[in-house]
């Protein structure tokens, strides 16, 4: 009998090596200096500083309006909404059936959005032909970016609009710099979940038709793979077209109510972009600008110069937001880092260009960071920065109500507003609370007191307010109903009984949720029905 041996013996009768001692050499090749030091590696760095920053301050302050909005979006899956493409509802939708709806759970996406950002900025300078400085240079411009930090706290389409241009503006240098025109298709099916998330895309979809149609790379539209690409593209549109289609065209309505196209005029676009995009970058911006039009290194990709040219021309034609060109300053922190790092090259005496283009933009979003982020408690805030919050809501398009910008006022009152109307509801008596439910003025408020509501046993929350006006009354009879927002002569031509039970106050919200009044209203004049058509706004 022969005696059993411990090791797996081959053919030839030698020990098979153990499959831990084969991954050993991979292990210890991913732990040299080379490897640590490499500029994959550096911009892994800077996208995990990224991403840990924005999960460390995940549960400061509370839930931004909107965020609400979008998780209730998720209780109402569909293929479009009022305002907003789909992807942001199911986006919702998966987080409630996996992880969550926590703080910390709904800002993990925009934080590794954020993070994938600075990555793929990175690697757009590499295939443009930039070294580890120029790598590394676009990735911290991104990183230092106030529009970027902003918006990667915030469970939004922003951040998310953000990746999708970055991503595919890096698949058609990847495409040109190759020769690869079958990424055509690969570019399409980005730019379609684009349009899933933010219509926005269409502004990237059309510079890109305008670069290439101004450069030679017009040759492409004679290949059967763009016209492939931009099929794929448009599938992505389809859905929510045929949803609007089907519903009326509710988002051709709002946006011609849509009050969001505030740039300030030229002067007042073209200052902002200096805000939205860290003053320090703006040097990087236009070497980058320089590279596409003039650089013969950049002349294959001369039609992102002409893209941004004709975005920059539009969005201020339109007045539009200045955050809405925000997406596209990747695609030049790439090429300007690239010409930043031939010039240091080139012109020894431009050599401190290196440590002081990395550090000094960082230094300016380090101090801009507690403007942009919920990083500070809220009276060190108002103390340090509260001065500064016309800055933030100029960048943003808002105007000025709180000693917060508007994207961080709006984290503030929802649940303490929670708690007032519900006292309100349990004062009523037995019989009016059966038949109670919840009129507000803006999905904000609906969506919050929707969030909050089961904690304090809140009867159903309505609001005639974008998507909340198509879901419509439900089992409401507005029999009895308590308002939130509201005015008393609003209230007083459809009930015979208008008491004003309390008045919502909060310190650090936002203006137009402060010192609102809640009424009771009772004895209706008209039917929930014929009263439904007059709470519609779609803005």
């Amino acid at each position: 009998m022969k005696p059993s041996v411990s090791s797996t013996t081959t053919d030839a009768g030698s020990a098979m090596p153990d499959r831990s001692e084969q991954a050993q050499p991979l292990f210890n090749r991913l732990l040299t200096r080379e490897a640590l030091t490499s500029a994959n590696a550096i911009l892994v760095y800077l996208a995990l500083f990224d991403v840990a920053l924005h999960l460390l301050i995940a549960n400061n302050y509370g839930y931004f309006r909107d965020e609400l909005y979008y998780l209730e979006d998720g209780n109402h899956l569909a293929w479009g909404y009022v305002d907003q493409p789909p992807l942001i509802g199911w986006l919702a939708a998966l987080l409630h059936a996996t992880i969550g709806q926590s703080l910390f759970a709904i800002h993990i996406i925009p934080a590794l959005a954020g993070g994938c950002v600075i990555v793929i900025t990175g690697l757009m300078a590499r295939e443009l032909g930039g070294g580890r400085f120029a790598q590394a240079l676009a990735a911290t411009a991104a990183l230092a970016t106030p529009d970027y930090l902003a918006t990667a706290s915030i469970f939004s389409m922003d951040i998310l609009d953000v990746l999708w241009w970055t991503l595919s503006a890096y698949i058609i240098i990847r495409l040109i710099h190759r020769n690869q025109p079958r990424l055509w298709l690969l570019f399409g099916a980005v730019a379609g979940i684009g349009l899933l998330n933010k219509l926005t895309m269409l502004f990237f979809g059309l510079g890109i038709v305008i670069g290439l149609l101004a450069t030679p790379e017009r040759a492409y539209f004679r290949t059967r793979w763009l016209w492939l690409g931009g099929l794929i593209a448009f599938i992505g549109l389809l859905p929510y077209a045929l949803w609007n289609a089907v519903n009326g065209w509710p988002t051709v309505e709002f946006w011609r109510h849509y009050g969001g196209l505030t740039g300030g005029g030229p002067i007042g676009f073209l200052a902002n972009q200096i805000l939205v995009a860290n003053p320090l970058n703006v040097p990087l911006i236009i070497t980058g600008l320089y590279f596409y039009l003039r650089a013969p290194a950049g002349k294959p990709y001369r039609l992102f110069g002409w893209a941004y040219i004709a975005l920059y021309v539009l969005l201020t034609v339109i007045n539009a937001k200045s955050y809405f060109l925000a997406p596209i300053y990747p695609i030049f922190f790439a090429g300007g880092s690239v010409m930043t790092q031939r010039i240091a090259q080139t012109h020894p005496r431009w050599a401190w260009l290196r440590p002081a283009y990395i550090v000094a933009p960082l230094a300016i979003g380090v101090a801009l960071a507690p403007l942009l982020m919920p990083i500070l408690p809220p009276a060190t805030y108002a103390n340090t920065y509260g001065h500064l919050n016309f800055v933030g809501n100029s960048a943003a398009g808002q105007g000025n109500s709180s000693v917060f910008p508007q994207y961080l006022a709006d984290r503030f009152g929802w649940e303490s507003m929670t708690a007032t109307v519900a006292h309100v509801y349990d004062g009523l008596p037995a019989t009016e609370r059966a038949q109670a439910c919840i009129l507000t003025v803006n999905y904000g408020e609906a969506s919050a007191l929707t969030f909050f509501g089961p904690h304090y046993h809140l009867p159903r929350v309505i609001s005639g307010h974008n998507n909340y006006y198509l879901w419509g009354p439900g089992s409401c009879t507005g029999a009895v109903l308590i308002t939130v927002g509201y005015a008393n002569t609003d209230l007083t031509p459809s009930f015979k009984s208008v008491v004003q039970a309390a008045t919502i106050t909060c310190q650090y919200c936002q203006g137009e949720e402060n010192g609102i009044f809640v009424y009771v209203c009772t004895q209706p004049k008209v039917t929930i029905g014929d009263a439904w058509p007059k709470v519609k706004h779609f803005n």
